[in-house]
């Protein structure tokens, strides 16, 4: 009753704010996110005759709301396993956590996966996807991989995730990592107390059909610009919420700056950034090095990624 899996953390596109339903993790649109390889979360769970549930992420017991959230996704598999065995879980990242990556995503997508085959479970990706939302909303997504398409629904069992394009639809992805902090957590819980959610809630339909559309084209440089206006709107909603969260540092705006000025001189690259600082850089899957290039020049450090597939089992166990 032991299983290991590892699934890729994610970059928002089209990207979720809020939740209508936070036990069952319920947004309030649809959202769309695209895998970042080779960045890796690798999770092993094992179900046995232990004295008590326990978990560790890179070597740090957790617990607290850290272990509630874990519990979220578990006790789903436990139910339909039919099973009352304690678990243990360790999990690693291969790439720094809290700094507006997607670890949240990716862990909780192979912790479902995990559990799941350690469990004794045969689960499709759709049905994980429904699991993993209940630790991470951005989870269902990691499970399903490549570009994928978070459909909101109204309950449990219509909110889950569908791949819209897997690895073969490419993009360079050159990560402008600013380390700072944050919470995703209290930017869901505050979204809707800025003057300007219902706004953007009221533009979603369009975007989701606008990038959905670009994607299924395979209209690169159009994906790169839809989410480059959706981070912009994000973070104004960030911003102006009760909390007035304002996530970026200054080199968050030098990376911003230094794209746009690479816009100006003819460049096709574009910003995105999810809740944090760090910004992701994408352009046309030949222009990674000259980006890569260009974000260095900042002193800025950076990690090179690519489309990435969805969460996967392996035999490498943590224990």
């Amino acid at each position: 009753m032991k299983a290991s899996a590892v699934a890729h953390p994610i970059q928002g596109l089209i990207k979720y704010h809020g939740l209508a339903d936070p036990i069952l993790r319920l947004p309030y649109h649809d959202s769309i996110s695209v895998c970042t390889a080779p960045l890796t979360t690798r999770t092993t769970v094992e179900f046995g005759e232990f004295p008590r549930d326990t978990a560790t992420i890179d070597g740090r017991p957790v617990g607290g709301h850290e272990m509630e959230r874990i519990l979220s996704v578990v006790e789903p598999v436990r139910a339909r396993a039919k099973t009352r065995a304690r678990f243990r879980m360790a999990s690693t990242n291969d790439f720094p956590s809290n700094v507006g990556l997607g670890a949240s995503a990716s862990g909780f997508a192979a912790l479902a996966l995990a559990s799941a085959a350690a469990a004794g479970l045969d689960l499709d990706l759709q049905d994980l996807s429904r699991i993993a939302r209940r630790g991470a909303g951005s989870a269902a997504r990691a499970v399903t991989g490549g570009f994928s398409k978070w459909k909101m629904g109204v309950a449990d069992e219509d909110s889950f995730s569908v791949q819209l394009a897997g690895t073969d639809l490419q993009l360079a992805i050159v990560i402008a990592l600013v380390p700072a902090y944050k919470e995703t957590e209290d930017a869901h819980r505050e979204a809707t107390t800025s003057p300007f959610f219902h706004a953007r809630l009221a533009e979603m339909p369009r975007l989701i059909a606008e990038m959905e559309l670009a994607i299924r084209r395979r209209e690169v440089r159009t994906v790169c610009a839809l989410a480059e206006r959706d981070t912009l709107m994000l973070h104004g909603i960030t911003m102006t919420g009760a909390g007035e969260m304002v996530l970026w540092r200054p080199d968050t705006l030098r990376v911003i700056l230094a794209v746009k000025k690479m816009r100006e001189e003819g460049f096709p690259a574009f910003f995105s950034i999810d809740t944090g600082a760090t910004v992701y850089v994408n352009a046309p899957p030949d222009r990674g090095d000259e980006v890569e290039s260009r974000i260095k020049e900042l002193g800025v450090e950076t990690i090179r990624c690519s489309v990435g597939g969805p969460a996967r089992l392996v035999d490498d166990h943590l224990f």
